[in-house]
């Protein structure tokens, strides 16, 4: 567990630092999953959670305030216990605002136990200039563990005039398999470095997605690759990492690159889940 610092549960003229922090712990009972146990501390709760394929519990995580300032914390602690399937999502992007010097921190863990599924499909994150953040996601599967899940940033809002300037924010992804790690990325984006103009790295594009799915057979690759739809001005990429693939996207928008995500996902549930996709409703709001 994630122990809950008592210095910022609260604002206050000496700490206007917020602290956001949800536990959930999912659970198989009577042949379907349910939402078990939830705490949270702060702005950081779960809306309501559905059950519309029967079976997989679906729940909408918020954030009331709506933006994330320098020193800010939001941690998120997701269990999904033996057999029980979760999806969870969020209804609205996540925004992180200028900072006077202190990192706003967002710090997601996921543990999903031998047997069990997890698809995690939040909305994007918007990275406003002068921001500074740390983002921190990490997957921790049992045997035989389903995943699938995505991220999207946004540098800036270019359409806005914002183009991230003076803005930084370090990415880090881990997932782990019975205690054996199989994919640790990190990326630092930092404005005015090479690696977000320069073609080998972001080549310019503001909008950034990424979706991970395992364990994922080896006809995964091509079926994506024929299937994907990509639009003029987004760029698409797929690799794999033992039974990881990953899937990378670049484009003008959060728009454009969650809709390359969104059909990914329909393509990639029934294969990786044994699931036929049926997306949250709030996507359709």
């Amino acid at each position: 567990m994630v122990e809950i610092p008592t210095t910022l549960n609260t604002k206050t003229s000496m700490n206007t630092a917020w602290l956001g922090y949800l536990q959930l712990c999912y659970r198989l009972r009577g042949g379907r999953t349910v939402l078990a146990h939830r705490r949270h501390q702060g702005p950081l709760l779960v809306q309501r959670s559905f059950h519309p394929e029967g079976d997989v519990c679906h729940s909408y995580i918020i954030h009331p305030p709506g933006g994330v300032v320098g020193g800010d914390r939001l941690q998120l602690e997701v269990n999904v216990e033996p057999g029980a399937h979760a999806l969870l999502t969020t209804p609205a992007a996540a925004k992180f605002y200028r900072s006077a010097g202190a990192l706003a921190h967002q710090q997601q863990t996921f543990t999903v136990a031998a047997g069990a599924s997890l698809e995690f499909l939040p909305m994007e994150t918007i990275l406003h200039g002068r921001s500074r953040t740390a983002l921190y996601n990490s997957f921790r599967l049992g045997a035989g563990a389903r995943l699938c899940a995505w991220d999207i940033v946004c540098l800036g809002r270019p359409g806005s005039g914002d183009h991230f300037e003076q803005g930084d924010c370090l990415q880090d992804l881990v997932i782990e398999r019975e205690g054996v790690r199989l994919v640790h990325e990190r990326l630092n984006l930092v404005h005015g470095d090479p690696l977000l103009t320069r073609p080998w790295g972001l080549g310019g594009h503001p909008a950034i997605g990424t979706l991970v799915a395992t364990p994922a057979p080896e006809s995964l690759e091509g079926m994506l690759r024929e299937a994907v739809t990509v639009a003029p001005g987004l760029h698409l990429g797929i690799t794999r990492i033992g039974d990881v693939l990953l899937l990378r996207c670049l484009g003008p928008g959060a728009e454009a690159v969650r809709g390359v995500l969104e059909q990914s996902w329909a393509l990639l549930r029934e294969p990786i889940m044994d699931r036929v996709p049926v997306p949250p409703r709030i996507w359709k709001t």
